[in-house]
């Protein structure tokens, strides 16, 4: 009823304003307040859900990132009072597993830790998985609302959701718009809606292809800058799936990365069942280098999730497991779908950012750094 309901109100927009650039689709479709995807409810994670993401797999996801920030922090000198802000939070499941690694350790005693969602019913399901936590914690409605901190910010599986811009080649660049007929939904090509379009391949030196279908995620750049704002000094720890802008525009992906999940299941079509699957598109992890950089985030360490983890040192929480797991070969199995190819090993991607004094050399890159091809 609320996905027909929002497809209505999207037809009606077309109705009143023409054709609608398909990254304000994109919003609608997972952002509206009242109907969209996100904001609904009809977002699941886990087995019952749409998809998984790595704090679902296993806690280990947490500990180890329990460990960056533990090393983050000593970086830093160890100061009194650091803060750590985790934009995305999804159900608290991250949050949850990085506190019962540090609660112990020394960083947990001068540790706070910001959670930014605008999503009151989000929030109450998070307020209710960390409990025993809630002397730790704040929450907030926009990374705006942070300011002059010391520390880290970091996302799982956020930028992916941004709403983006279809474009295609064809003698000249065409942005993809969405319109209405028959009482459908269609794609139309029309000329950019921004000049920025064509201005992020320009500055990326990417030339493509006639025929070239992709994506462009212009909000990273309005991301990194509130990114910017908020933090005086520390580092920013992005995880997602995504590419360097050379993998990402190659011919052998010139369709794009777009991609639509329900119940587990890869759908082709956007605009069908709206409201009620994920969309999501890759990041180019070389466009969040080169805006970072504009706001004062150098980049220090950039590989795949799979070669990070084990850098980290998660073969140290394997054997631990076994020693104390009453299920080890079932736990076993899920923390290898975080670090093989075959799982999120390679599919994801681990970036550092910093702001501050110095070149920190992180323990998470030091079986590989790919920051070069960047």
């Amino acid at each position: 009823m609320a996905a027909n309901a929002l497809k209505q109100k999207i037809i009606q927009k077309i109705s009143d304003e023409g054709p609608i650039t398909f990254e304000r689709f994109m919003q609608m479709a997972l952002y509206d307040p009242d109907c969209g995807y996100y904001a609904s409810g009809e977002a699941r994670v886990g087995r019952s859900g749409d998809f998984y993401t790595s704090s679902h797999l296993h806690p280990v996801f947490g500990r180890m990132l329990g460990r960056q920030v533990e090393e983050f922090w000593e970086y830093m000198g160890g100061p009194e009072h650091f803060e750590v802000v985790e934009m995305g939070p999804g159900a608290g499941h991250l949050c949850r597993d990085m506190l019962d690694y540090l609660k112990e350790r020394d960083l947990g005693k001068s540790m706070r830790y910001s959670l930014i969602e605008r999503n009151p019913s989000r929030r109450r399901e998070q307020e209710e998985l960390l409990d025993e936590y809630r002397e730790m914690l704040s929450w907030f409605p926009s990374l705006d609302e942070i300011s002059k901190m010391r520390g880290c910010l970091l996302s799982n599986e956020l930028l992916d959701a941004f709403p983006v811009h279809l474009v295609m080649m064809e003698d000249e660049l065409k942005e993809i718009y969405v319109t209405v007929e028959d009482g459908r939904l269609k794609e139309v090509p029309g000329p950019p809606s921004d000049p920025a379009l064509a201005g992020y391949f320009r500055d990326l030196s990417v030339g493509l292809e006639k025929g070239c279908k992709t994506e462009v995620n212009l909000r990273i750049r309005d991301w990194l800058g509130s990114v910017g704002r908020a933090i005086m000094e520390g580092f920013v720890l992005t995880i997602d799936y995504g590419y360097t802008s050379r993998e990402y525009y190659s011919e052998d992906r010139n369709r794009g990365t777009l991609m639509c999940y329900r119940r587990h299941q890869l759908a082709e079509d956007p605009l069908v069942n709206v409201g009620r699957q994920d969309i999501t598109a890759h990041v180019n992890f070389s466009s969040l280098k080169r805006w970072g950089e504009e706001m004062g985030l150098r980049t220090i360490g950039f590989c795949g999730q799979g070669a990070y983890l084990t850098s980290l040192g998660i073969d140290e929480e394997i054997h631990r497991l076994s020693e104390e797991s009453g299920d080890y070969l079932f736990e076993l199995a899920r923390i290898k779908k975080l670090i093989l190819p075959q799982g999120m090993g390679e599919s994801h991607m681990v970036m550092v950012q910093y702001k501050g004094e110095g070149t920190p050399t992180l323990r998470g890159f030091a079986l590989r750094n790919r920051t070069r091809y960047l």
